[in-house]
């Protein structure tokens, strides 16, 4: 309490305009809806004259409840005549940001924040714009214009536009990881002194960049403190996304969460939360894409809850995606392929994707595991944490194995209506003929094998790729029944190189 004693002792009020959006305050008592993401809550205007020199002004702005993330833009005039602005943050306790002169856009929420901001929870009440004045001559005024921008979940969907910008613009193959640890949980690497240690965030990322990945979800297991780090490292690691995610690991079954940083109870068998189905809703509540992680894989107590082992029935429809292929391992008994397959045949459209499942980031990377390995490579309208989970949900996804630079799959069926790609659905009435096409790019002596529910189609003979690309070709007549249709490639050794995602075929 002492430092807002101090503050209010050095409050000037004068020449301070503050315009308030009247929908805004009303938001106070309205249920959270939708609105543009560039439009601000709040608008604060002011100025800043030579006789306030070398000294604070705070700017007051209310905070509703239910608010789960403050951000902060601040521009200001009159720098070309050297007037030096300071920006900070102060909620209703505390100085939460200090960051001087060298940024112009803050934000803080309950697990994350802007470098030189404090992350945690955010009271509802009054919060102030701390602008310090280390420079302005004396006939100088300046304008200040700071926009407030209150978001009321964790999603990463609805934060401000200026969260927001694309690390690329631009519909295309985007290449990732969507499953790594790090010190926030049990990712490891060795110290200076030879020892294994936590092993912190950057090192994680850094491979990734080494990789040439162009994004990575993070998600260590049940935690959200990695969040923080994340948003300090984003800034400079500007050419791959940084998804917030974690792995919500229970005693019956793991699985990601991707694209919110809000919390979520992972104590499976309680009162709160007495099945899979329950702790499903709730994630889907928070909007997140879920998935089931390395659905088969053992369970005891070398890794307990490693599998897939609802006691209770789970409904799934809930779930999004499931991890088919884990840590780059083409182990049948461990494959999550089999699974997946299975949940297909049951009339659950889930995506197939990848993860390293990385727990040592030093790892070299031609090491199975590695970071990018496997790599899930997403078509999405540009890369950002939206139209990258969009493309997840959409199932516009294969995944490489060995997590290469160039390799690509392409999968389309057309008929007389129109033309459909991985994740699609098309509807073909009985004895109507549909013609699938495949493009393979980089698997030179690699092979095509079509798959029709799961087995492979006797229509269509294997191909065997010669030229680094090409593209393979079969036909099929419909029975009008509900069919699910996807390509694979593999080596001449008969290991998965490529594995694709279905078209679906009659489906509602």
């Amino acid at each position: 309490m002492a430092l807002r004693k101090r503050a209010a002792q050095m409050r000037l009020r004068s020449g301070i305009s503050l315009f308030v959006f009247f929908f805004a305050l009303l938001g106070v008592a309205q249920e959270p809806r939708k609105a543009s993401p560039a439009a601000a809550n709040l608008v604060l205007e002011g100025d800043v004259g030579g006789s306030q020199n070398h000294t604070y002004i705070e700017v007051p702005f209310r905070v509703p409840e239910g608010v789960q993330r403050v951000t902060l833009t601040f521009n200001y005039t009159e720098k070309d005549k050297h007037t030096a602005l300071d920006l900070g943050l102060l909620d209703p306790v505390q100085l939460r940001c200090w960051s001087g002169g060298n940024k112009s856009l803050l934000t803080v929420g309950d697990s994350d924040a802007t470098p030189s901001c404090m992350p945690g929870p955010i009271p509802q009440g009054e919060w102030n714009v701390l602008i310090g004045v280390p420079n302005i001559r004396p006939q100088v005024t300046s304008h200040y214009t700071a926009h407030v921008f209150f978001t009321r979940s964790g999603l990463v969907a609805d934060e401000p536009v200026d969260l927001l910008t694309p690390l690329r613009s631009g519909p295309g193959w985007y290449r990732g990881d969507l499953h790594m640890h790090t010190a926030h949980s049990d990712g490891q690497c060795q110290n200076q002194t030879g020892k294994m240690a936590p092993c912190p965030v950057f090192f994680t990322v850094d491979a990734a960049a080494r990789r040439g990945l162009d994004f990575i979800a993070i998600t260590d297991h049940n935690a959200t403190s990695q969040y923080d780090a994340m948003r300090e490292l984003q800034p400079y690691f500007d050419k791959v996304l940084l998804i917030p995610g974690r792995e919500v690991t229970t005693f019956q079954g793991h699985l990601n969460l991707l694209g919110t940083a809000a919390f979520l109870d992972f104590r499976l068998g309680g009162a709160e939360i007495p099945d899979m189905s329950t702790l499903l809703r709730n994630a889907n509540k928070l909007g997140a894409l879920v998935s089931i992680n390395h659905p088969n894989a053992p369970t005891g107590e070398v890794c307990m809850g490693c599998g897939w082992t609802p006691a209770s029935p789970v409904d799934m429809r809930l779930l999004q995606g499931v991890e088919a292929v884990n840590g780059g391992s083409t182990d049948p008994t461990y494959s999550g392929v089999p699974f997946w397959e299975k949940q297909l045949n049951l009339g659950y459209r889930l995506t197939a994707i990848g993860g390293s499942d990385n727990h040592r980031p030093a790892r070299s990377l031609d090491q199975s595991g590695s970071v990018g390995s496997p790599t899930t490579v997403v078509y999405a309208s540009e890369l950002s944490t939206p139209a990258i989970l969009a493309g997840i949900r959409a199932g516009h996804v294969f995944v490489d194995v060995a997590g290469s630079h160039d390799r690509i799959l392409e999968l389309t069926a057309s008929d007389a209506a129109g033309t459909a790609n991985m994740g699609d659905l098309l509807s073909a009435p009985n004895g109507s003929q549909l013609s699938f096409d495949v493009r393979v790019t980089g698997c030179a002596d690699g092979k095509v094998t079509f798959l029709e529910d799961g087995r492979p189609l006797k229509a269509a003979t294997p191909s065997v790729l010669s030229p680094s690309d090409q593209t393979a070709h079969f036909s099929w007549t419909s029975d009008g029944q509900r069919h699910w249709f996807r390509a694979d490639v593999t080596g001449l050794d008969e290991k998965l190189w490529l594995l694709g995602n279905p078209i679906y075929v009659n489906w509602k």
